[in-house]
């Protein structure tokens, strides 16, 4: 039983209250007024954003591109792994970034107010902004809620996220939340990737060293990046330190004892781009598109030894480009079946990150006679076969040689190896373009090509540099079309090879013989090695593009220099610099054993015996197209 004076002294202060609330009954109306607003935002909040939104993957996950002997080379794309244990780590880590961006994480609502005072205090006196006053819980609601903006309604909006973060989840929660989904640099998100791409060991493992770099990070994940910035990155490592000893979290002793951190770069030094994996990316990625943690390890067709050889072969002979007004150079090299295995996009990744041996379109020059005489080929025509060299119009068109003048009739192979446009132009006009394009589109040409313009015989449709190996490529394998391509070939990693047919015996021989003569004899003695070789040269108008492509034993190379604005060189031909560099990378690549001495066996062309050369007048033996010329 309650005693009858507190009783009445329970009944006075009653009494006493329901008067005040009458005296202030407007002030306690706006009170309500302004926490029920309060507490339908909490409501919608609860309902509306998805509360592990932090510990969800990445989009997509991280590539690490490997080459043809499984040795990674480069990797694409962010990379996450699965969410930390707060209690599976050692408590210096966790320690580390609480003591350097919220020590009073474990006591405050989410907002810290007595820290956003204090901010205020020290920005105002520093006229700049000094010292920020957010919470992880903030840092939280800010990364994994909203989009960046710096607002007082952006700060209004993490202030209420961090306080419904509060409501819902225990302190622990929030903070590996937090440490699962905070950016560390280098397309890294979360502690664990960050652990394992710094240091490669999980984050259960790190050092107190190693846990105060990582922490010190998030404040610039950019400049404090320790395989960049490595002097930055380890003293703000030691402002950490410090601030875990002030917190009491590791003793000076342990602090002193952190020592040097030694960053473990074996992920971190791979590069992100590269002309070989910017051409493969997108479609590997196409291979393993989804959400998920860490990374996918990818097979490559990339031989990084060859693809070594390509780019100090290029380097050596561009050393004196500049006097030839050179810019830019381009090689592609493929194996017969159409699997690049190495690839320059231009001199200098880093400075032109653009692929001039995909991305650009050029015209091949005298490249596509290859095209205009397999047309002529498949007419009847043979190597041996006598064409008139007499200057010819096509509606409207004369074409010249390079060395000008004309009239000297010449045999196909000749007039190949020597690249005599005259002679070229006949050919076309002859064999008819249709016939050139469908030649063309047999051997893996799919670029525009215009069947009426004569032009066409000297190489006036623009290509890339890589189609246009392929096709030579086609020659090498005696099937057509080939697709290069990139990564291996199998039911689980890429699309199954397209339908190939068996080049014409007697077609690719005689190919073999016009492409051989180029380097034994015509414009591409530059070229020649230890071994035979084919190949053919391409210049376009006033030397704006020159290029040498052709095959010995197992590897088709393709070289192209020019600049990009189309600028003139300097009397650059194909049977120059771009003969030079395809020249040492074979020889390299025969001296390192990754070409074959001997290829396949060489399709042999029986020529003609002089005598029977002169039987070409009669009819029978001549094609209907030599017979035109000759007016048969």
């Amino acid at each position: 039983m309650i005693p009858q004076d507190v009783k009445a002294r329970l009944a006075s202060a009653w009494t006493a209250a329901r008067a005040f609330v009458v005296r202030h009954r407007l002030w306690f109306g706006a009170g309500i007024g302004a926490l029920l607003p309060l507490a339908v935002l909490l409501v919608w909040l609860g309902a509306s954003l998805p509360i592990s939104r932090a510990l969800e993957p990445l989009p997509n996950r991280a590539l690490i591109l490997l080459d043809a002997e499984g040795r990674p080379f480069a990797r694409r794309g962010a990379y996450k792994e699965a969410p930390v244990v707060i209690k599976a780590l050692p408590k210096h880590v966790p320690a580390a970034f609480i003591a350097i961006e919220d020590r009073r994480f474990y006591h405050h609502i989410g907002v810290d107010f007595g820290g956003v005072a204090r901010a205020l205090v020290v920005n105002a006196k520093a006229h700049r902004t000094v010292q920020g006053g957010s919470t992880i819980t903030q840092q939280l609601a800010k990364n994994a809620f909203l989009k960046p903006e710096r607002s007082l309604r952006r700060k209004g909006q993490e202030a209420m996220i961090a306080l419904w973060l509060e409501l819902r989840l225990s302190k622990d929660e929030i903070l590996s939340r937090y440490l699962s989904s905070i950016y560390f640099g280098d397309g890294v998100y979360g502690l664990g990737a960050a652990a394992r791409h710094y240091f490669g060991k999980p984050p259960e493992q790190l050092s107190v060293g190693e846990a105060a770099m990582l922490a010190g990070m998030v404040k610039a994940p950019v400049d404090l990046d320790p395989v960049d910035h490595p002097q930055a990155a380890g003293a703000r490592a030691r402002l950490v330190l410090d601030a875990m000893v002030q917190t009491k979290a590791i003793t000076r002793q342990q602090a002193d004892a952190a020592g040097h951190v030694v960053v473990r770069t074996t992920r971190a030094d791979l590069p992100v781009g590269g002309y070989f994996a910017d051409w493969i990316s997108p479609q590997v990625k196409s291979a393993f598109d989804g959400p998920g943690y860490g990374e996918v390890r990818v097979p490559t067709t990339l031989d990084s030894r060859l693809q070594r050889i390509v780019e100090r072969a290029v380097a050596k002979d561009m050393k004196g480009a500049a006097k030839a007004r050179v810019g830019q150079v381009a090689v592609v090299a493929l194996r017969p079946d159409g699997r690049v295995v190495a690839m320059l996009g231009g001199t200098n990744y880093r400075q032109t990150p653009f692929n001039r041996a995909v991305q650009a379109r050029r015209q091949p020059g005298s490249a596509f006679k290859l095209f205009v005489y397999l047309a002529a080929l498949r007419d009847g025509a043979t190597p041996d076969n006598l064409v008139i060299g007499d200057p010819v119009t096509i509606g409207g068109w004369t074409p010249a040689n390079y060395e000008g003048g004309g009239g000297r009739d010449l045999t196909i192979r000749d007039a190949f190896a020597q690249s005599n446009n005259i002679i070229a132009a006949r050919v076309y006009q002859q064999a008819g373009g249709p016939a050139v394009v469908r030649a063309a589109r047999d051997l893996g040409i799919v670029s525009p090509l215009r069947e009426d313009d004569a032009t066409l015989a000297l190489g006036t449709a623009e290509t890339s540099l890589l189609e246009l190996t392929g096709a030579y490529a086609a020659v090498a394998s005696g099937k057509m079309p080939v697709q290069p391509y990139g990564r291996p070939r199998s039911a689980s990693l890429g699309a199954a090879p397209i339908a190939t047919t068996d080049m014409n015996a007697a077609e690719r021989a005689a190919l073999y013989d016009l492409l051989g003569a180029v380097v034994e004899e015509g414009t591409g003695r530059a070229a020649r090695l230890g071994q035979k070789a084919y190949g053919k040269t391409g210049t376009t108008q006033d030397y704006r593009d020159a290029l040498f492509i052709g095959f010995t034993g197992d590897l088709v190379v393709g070289v192209w220099v020019g600049n990009d604005d189309h600028s003139p060189m300097n009397r650059m031909v194909g049977g120059d610099l771009p003969a030079r560099i395809w020249r040492d990378v074979m020889t390299a690549g025969l001296k390192a054993r990754l070409v074959a001495r001997d290829g396949p066996p060489e399709p042999r062309y029986e020529r003609v015996e002089p005598e029977a050369e002169r039987e070409i007048e009669r009819p029978r033996h001549v094609p209907k197209w030599l017979r035109r010329i000759f007016g048969l």
